[in-house]
Order: C-alpha cells, then structure tokens, then sequence
C-alpha cells in the first residue's frame, strides 16, 4: 500500500483545533466534498480537538465527542459525520449504527479510534495519527498518510 506521508507538530489544543480547520480548508480548496478521516491515537490525544477545528471551518459549533453516542451528525456548509467506533465489537455493531450507509453520502467522515475497524475503513483514506511528545504535556506529533485518490491533495507543513 503506497501512502504519500506529512508531519505536523501542534504546541497546544488551540493549534490542534487550528490543524484540523487546515485540514479542512485544504479538502474543500482542493474539491473534496467527501473524504473518510481514519484518526488514531490514545485517549485525550487531540482527535476530538481536531474534529472541532475541521466542523468549524464549515460554520459547524458545538462539537462533541461522540463516545457514547457512536455517531454524531453535523450539518453546515456540508455534512460532517464523527464517529467514534471505540466501543464497536463487531462487524455487525457496525452494521448496525448504519456505517454503510454512511460511506454513501455526501460529506465528510472523520472516525475516531478508526484503527477498530481497520478491516471496513475504505481504501482512498486520510489517516491522521496523532501521538503525544514526550516531556512536553500539551504538544503533539501529528502524521497525515494519504491513500489512494487522496493522494492529490498537498499540504504545506507549515499551516
């Protein structure tokens, strides 16, 4: 699987926030109504930070994490669908918050914890990977990978 790889790093959850509205920004410069957003990363890492970033680019407030909802759906300039799949056991706990169904419409998907259901995550996908940086409590390391049609896209590093 060839992936075309960035790296960011965020000082604080404010730059996390402002990331994350970069990210969008670029996806709509770029003519991306859709893309899938695989985040991954431990508890309290920033993937809910960013999600808010991103929804806010599109005029989207109030965003939450949707641990104990599974989903939470977002209209605005678009439609944003935050998923948290966490707690999702199986394939048919997939099934059945309508995750299929999803995949089909027109917006943008951004997963947390997407590394729970790797096997059903579609092949043209953005991974972020966003990791703690040792000694320093509020900094992170993000890495961005593209795959397949979203390779077109380009970022800067600096955003």
């Amino acid at each position: 699987m060839t992936e075309k790889t960035y790296n960011f790093k965020t000082k604080n959850v404010d730059e996390t926030e402002k990331f994350g509205y970069y990210i969008a920004k670029t996806l709509d410069e770029g003519s991306f109504g859709s893309a899938f957003i695989a985040l991954r990363g431990e508890m309290g890492v920033g993937k809910t930070a960013f999600t808010r970033g991103f929804a806010e680019y599109f005029g989207i407030k109030n965003v939450k994490s949707p641990t104990y909802s599974i989903l939470n759906e977002y209209r605005g300039k678009t439609s944003i669908f935050h998923f948290d799949t966490y707690r999702i056991e199986t394939e048919d706990d997939l099934i059945s918050i309508g995750y299929d169904d999803y995949l089909e419409r027109r917006g943008y998907i951004i997963c947390e914890w997407s590394e729970k259901i790797d096997e059903f995550l579609p092949y043209d996908c953005i991974f972020l990977s966003i990791n703690r940086v040792c000694d320093k409590e509020n900094e992170r390391s993000i890495e961005l990978s593209l795959r397949g049609n979203t390779q077109n896209l380009s970022f800067k590093e600096k955003f």
